[in-house]
């Protein structure tokens, strides 16, 4: 019935619609957009539908119109969505405009004043069609007017185009004699409310109601008369598997398939598969091969031009070893699935062979006599050659590998061999190989386990969440590596400003804490800072360097524990006190949470900022020592022998860094603190008793700063 009811309503004019508006408000009928282009960017579908989901029921949400569940459709040739129950008209809404107070809007004998009659003209009505409206604050004259909600035929072309315009296309084309602008040449568009085509011109293109199959299987136009059997008829009749999720499923239930047939695995990469999903409208898996003599090639190599340049799913055997087989994914049924298995093999042989001869060219040399070459290799201007910077990084590396129990002579080793890879051929050809390369090399050199798996770990972590290296030489070779170039970039003035980081700092910063935190390891890292500051004293211009980029690193360990739900305040706190090492930082931070949990904790950190404020105004010299023959109070007395006390006792939990102990022990203090602040004035005429005082306080705030300032922590 709403079909029906859209159908007649479409195209009927003006007039004979009116006396059906507000019937039309309750009525509803599915809806379906589709743009037919060439085929888009694979790596943008995805993107692309979902941006022309998101903002057409934006639009539809803007004009009021009510709707059902919404089905988005992506193919190579086609961005599509399905409205469900998507209502044929907007509601009619009443409008109220209120005017003068009806004490004003009439004089003495009842005759509509200028204000009043000004009112009416305004509203194009007069005087006595106003209607009252009463209110707590007295009577006023009104305005109401019956808007007419228009049918949604009207208003989806705007909406529509809207959402054309707004998709993320960084640069738009034109085609053939056309003025219109899209990422592809659009070829047709199916625009229906019900069973009636939405009559409008986009992009040059008059909609219609046909769709297109797929481009072998089907290129015949395909009629559709309902939007709900959209999917069926692209699928049974057109060849076409019009739901990008669907596909996208379909191709890994294939992959996976196929691989197990092969006595094989194929690790998914989610990447690839959405890319792949992209390219394909009915997709067809087919299994072929490479010469077994390829797989002399480290493996990485022959995956990344699998998948990056071929599109390819590689497999691995039970033992994860690269299996010479490889999946393609088809856009055609063929008859003759061999010939597109023999095509895929016959393009893939010339890349593998390039892989092979660059491994092999690159064998003929050491990575150690590759050394010299970093130096025409410029780093920065100011901070020297690439062969300037592995100097730096393998002396850091090795004053950090002494610090967490390494190899120093395995880390300066590693340190001067960092960078030669990035001299290979391999490394050229497939710049991800870096590292990776290095490690390879390092073992066909004879170099040992320990420094070949450092070159790989380098570069760890190479992104948020990535792998962070494990071996003591991996570790220090990463961490000089992130050091030394926060601590030049910073030193010759060239420091993250805004959303402007060249030289990625935040990156590696986080990098070095992740390192650092993940590790548990106990080195001062101010003190490093300052090692790789005087190795570049030469170039850095700016003052106090190693603070500014300690600085730098508290704020992106602050984001760190910010993201753990630890409040600001907590890491002000810990950070208030120079914690020597992150790994002690990290202890304290976790004390203080737990302190913060016990029932003492609010007035501890209350009577610490109160403490806190008095010794800050006090415009006197404080005694080193507390005299207790100076106290005139029990209270006094009290307070004195249990800081003597706690002080003996946590002498030894602190030399273990055992601080949620000490916390515990020390909230035993509150109920001295708080007899001591109501029973004593602080603030005593007699100089030597206000002192004396003083340190008293003094004495007992330096227990809680031996951890964290509790007086920064907020109720």
């Amino acid at each position: 019935m709403a079909d029906n009811f859209v159908g007649n309503e479409i195209g009927r004019p003006e007039a004979a619609r009116g006396d059906r508006a507000v019937e039309g408000a309750s009525q509803c009928a599915d809806l379906l957009f589709e743009l037919g282009t060439e085929e888009l960017p694979p790596v943008a579908l995805k993107k692309l539908s979902d941006a022309l989901t998101t903002t057409f029921v934006e639009g539809l949400e803007r004009a009021n119109l009510q709707h059902g569940a919404v089905h988005a459709y992506a193919t190579p040739r086609r961005l599509a969505l399905r409205v469900e129950a998507c209502s044929t008209a907007q509601p009619d809404r009443e409008t109220e405009r209120r005017g003068p107070a009806v004490q004003a809007a009439f004089d003495a004998e009842g005759n509509p004043t200028k204000a009043a009659q000004g009112f009416a003209r305004s509203c194009n009505t007069s005087v006595d069609q106003l209607e009252r409206l009463t209110t707590d604050k007295g009577e006023w004259l009104v305005y109401k007017l019956q808007e007419q909600g228009k049918p949604t035929a009207e208003l989806l072309p705007a909406i529509a185009e809207e959402a054309l315009n707004r998709l993320p296309i960084p640069k738009r084309m034109r085609w053939g004699a056309s003025e219109a602008q899209f990422v592809r040449p659009v070829q047709w568009l199916l625009f229906l409310l019900g069973g009636q085509v939405v009559p409008c011109r986009l992009l040059d293109t008059d909609a219609g109601n046909l769709t297109r199959g797929h481009r072998f299987h089907h290129p015949q136009p395909i009629r559709i008369e309902n939007p709900a059997q959209y999917v069926e008829l692209l699928q049974e009749q057109g060849r076409v598997i019009a739901d990008f999720n669907q596909r996208r499923e379909k191709i890994r239930q294939q992959v996976a398939q196929t691989a197990e047939a092969i006595g094989g695995r194929a690790p998914i990469d989610e990447a690839l598969l959405d890319e792949v999903t992209g390219l394909v409208e009915w997709p067809v898996p087919i299994s072929a091969g490479f010469e077994e003599r390829f797989l002399e090639v480290p493996h990485e190599a022959l995956i990344s031009t699998m998948k990056k340049n071929q599109k390819y799913f590689h497999l691995v055997d039970q033992q994860d070893r690269l299996m010479n087989h490889f999946i393609t994914i088809a856009n055609i049924d063929s008859p003759k699935p061999e010939l597109i298995k023999e095509g895929n093999e016959r393009v893939v042989r010339p890349r593998l062979s390039d892989a092979m001869f660059f491994w092999q060219q690159d064998g003929k040399r050491t990575l150690d006599s590759r050394i010299d070459s970093l130096k025409s290799v410029l780093f920065q201007q100011k901070l020297g050659s690439m062969h300037d910077k592995s100097v730096r990084v393998a002396a850091l590396a090795g004053i950090i590998a002494d610090q967490i129990g390494g190899d120093r002579a395995a880390a300066e080793k590693a340190g001067m061999l960092s960078r030669c890879d990035l001299m290979t051929e391999m490394v050229f050809e497939f710049p991800e190989m870096q590292g990776i390369m290095g490690r390879y090399q390092a073992k066909r050199d004879g170099e040992s386990d320990e420094i070949a798996q450092a070159l790989d770990e380098f570069y760890m972590p190479r992104f948020s969440g990535d792998t962070l290296p494990r071996t003591r030489t991996g570790i220090a070779l990463s961490l000089a590596e992130r050091l030394d170039t926060l601590v030049g970039i910073f030193g010759i003035g060239m420091k993250p400003t805004g959303d402007k980081d060249p030289f990625a700092l935040r990156r590696a910063a986080l990098g070095a804490l992740r390192i650092i935190r993940e590790h548990s390891l106990t080195f001062s890292l101010r003190q490093l800072l300052v090692k790789a500051t005087e190795q570049l004293q030469a170039a850095i211009t700016e003052p106090d360097c190693a603070e500014q980029v300690y600085g730098f690193m508290l704020e992106r360990l602050k984001g760190i524990y910010l993201e753990q739900q630890i409040p600001v305040d907590l890491f002000e706190a810990v950070a208030a006190t120079q914690p020597d090492s992150i790994a002690d930082f990290d202890r304290r931070i976790q004390a203080v949470v737990t302190f913060r949990t016990l029932d003492a904790a609010e007035a501890l950190a209350a009577a610490n900022k109160r403490i806190h404020n008095i010794l800050r105004k006090s415009d006197q010299t404080i005694p080193a020592a507390v005299n207790p023959e100076l106290f005139d109070s029990a209270q006094e007395q009290a307070l004195y022998a249990v800081i003597e006390q706690k002080a003996d006792e946590i002498a030894p939990l602190m030399a273990e860094a055992s601080y949620e102990q000490v916390l515990q022990s020390l909230a035993t203090l509150q109920a001295p603190v708080d007899q001591f602040f109501d029973q004593v004035m602080v603030m005593a005429d007699d100089p030597a008793i206000r002192s004396n005082r003083l340190a008293l306080l003094k004495r007992l705030s330096t227990l809680f700063l031996g951890i964290a300032d509790i007086s920064l922590l907020q109720a």
